[in-house]
């Protein structure tokens, strides 16, 4: 009888698992509905001194974000003056105010639990502060304060000038950072983009630069805010007329960006250093956001080397050949200028020649040939179904409603973003790819062991230009 129960069972779940099996639908063979996503609404105000702000309540937590965005950086630093928008911002983070010393406003962040940040970028600088929904009203007073009347107080000063200086010493310690300066330098010859600080500039500063900067472009008309969390419009803009209400503006800040130089010729900086792999870092002038072809590039340089493993310089470089363990490319879209396409790798310095070449070859590949249908099917797949996770909270949506509008935008940029990704073409990725990238223009920096390839690297067809750091 035993026996006859386990033949009962055993049947039955081969009977049942055949039948199962043959239901199972392959992964590939499934349909889902359209990914339909419409972004969330901001609230926006803007108050009689021309500041910007915009708000996206969430009430889960009682806790809240500002990022307030002012208008200057490091593009209007004067050449003989470069690293004064970052020394500016490090000091007014951690200077104090007239009402505060540095000491007093960190014992007071600390007892909130409040945490401020100060940055700046090219085209703006950027103040961070997160709190508790109890503390607003008072961490709307600090950060007024902070604004209003910065101590910039003369020991901070010393200790941020001192950073700064050991920064400089330290920065040929990393390779990637030494590739990343030289590239930049070269493809921006005498221009902001290009320029990095030095400790002579940096030991000149004074504290008559920063009230400058201050002065210049911390006015309300320059201000963007971004809020959210556990507030309403009704609570903030009170507090803010309080604070800020009487601050007007006191001139129109001048907006006078230095022009791009020409795009030199392509050429190999070689730059020797006793490690065992080569930083490969490569790159050419490449498009501002203004640019109609944006959306196009988007979809050609996932192909090229954005898409991870979907692309084919990771495919070819390392899942094929083991060559590197990454490899990507990418266009740094600029907010007002051109910014670059770059493309970089690392590798053992023995297949240095073998990598870059085949980079090289792939972009070329890129100009020469149309692109299959299945590339661009995943690749415009792969676009439109990430852009959702850009928004990943609260304060991810208002910010980035806020960046957009500040940096000028069109206002349906993000309700027209998939549509326009969705309408690329294989005939217009080719065409922007001979439109876009130029082998011959390339900057290409090699940071290693250069002796190990200096001799093969000349048949690559560009000239060879050996840096001393």
């Amino acid at each position: 009888m035993r026996y006859f129960f386990y033949f009962i069972v055993v049947t039955l779940l081969f009977g049942c698992g055949s039948n199962f099996l043959n239901q199972q639908v392959r992964p590939d063979d499934l349909s889902f509905p359209p990914l339909e996503f419409s972004f969330p609404e901001v609230a926006q105000q803007q108050l009689d001194n021309g500041m910007k702000l915009y708000l996206k309540e969430d009430n889960e937590l009682p806790l809240i974000e500002l990022t307030l965005l002012v208008e200057g950086g490091s593009i209007y630093d004067p050449l003989d003056k470069t690293g004064l928008s970052q020394f500016f911002c490090q000091s007014l983070s951690t200077g104090g105010t007239e009402n505060l010393t540095p000491t007093q406003l960190e014992t007071e962040l600390e007892a909130m639990a409040a945490i401020l940040t100060v940055s700046s970028s090219s085209y703006g600088y950027e103040i961070n502060l997160s709190l508790n929904q109890e503390d607003l009203e008072r961490g709307i007073e600090i950060l007024a304060d902070l604004l209003r009347r910065p101590r910039f107080d003369a020991e901070r000063m010393e200790l941020v000038r001192t950073e700064m200086l050991e920064n400089i010493h330290r920065k040929n310690d990393d390779p990637g950072s030494i590739a990343g300066r030289l590239l930049s330098a070269a493809v921006y010859p005498g221009h902001p983009f290009g320029a990095y600080p030095t400790a002579e500039v940096v030991s000149g500063f004074t504290r008559d630069d920063l009230l400058e900067v201050h002065r210049r472009y911390f006015q309300p008309q320059n201000f963007w805010l971004a809020a959210s969390g556990d507030i309403q419009l009704k609570q903030l803009i009170p507090l803010l007329e309080q604070e800020i209400g009487d601050w007007h503006s006191s001139e129109n800040m001048l907006r006078e960006l230095s022009l791009l130089p020409l795009a030199p010729s392509g050429r190999i900086l070689l730059v020797d250093k006793d490690i065992p792999q080569t930083t490969i870092l490569m790159g050419h002038p490449g498009v501002n956001k203004d640019n109609p072809d944006v959306s196009a590039l988007q979809v050609a340089n996932y192909i090229l080397g954005g898409g991870g493993f979907n692309s084919r310089m990771m495919r070819e470089v390392r899942s094929n050949r083991g060559l590197a363990y990454s490899v990507y490319s990418y266009f740094k879209v600029g907010r007002q200028l051109e910014e670059m396409f770059i493309a970089g790798s690392e590798t053992k310095c023995g297949s240095t020649v073998e990598v870059v070449a085949l980079m090289q070859q792939l972009i070329q590949q890129m100009r020469d040939e149309p692109i299959s249908a299945a590339e661009l099917d995943l690749a415009k797949k792969s676009l439109i179904n990430s852009f959702v996770f850009a928004f990943s909270n609260s304060h991810s949506v208002v910010s980035r409603k806020v960046r957009l509008d500040f940096y000028g935008y069109p206002g349906d940029y993000l309700e027209t973003y998939r549509q326009k990704i969705d309408s690329v073409t294989v005939a217009e990725v080719q065409r922007v790819a001979r439109q876009y990238l130029h082998p011959d223009k390339l900057q290409i920096v090699l940071v290693g062991n250069s002796q190990l390839y200096a001799d093969d690297i000349k048949t690559l067809g560009l000239p060879v230009e050996n840096v001393a750091l």
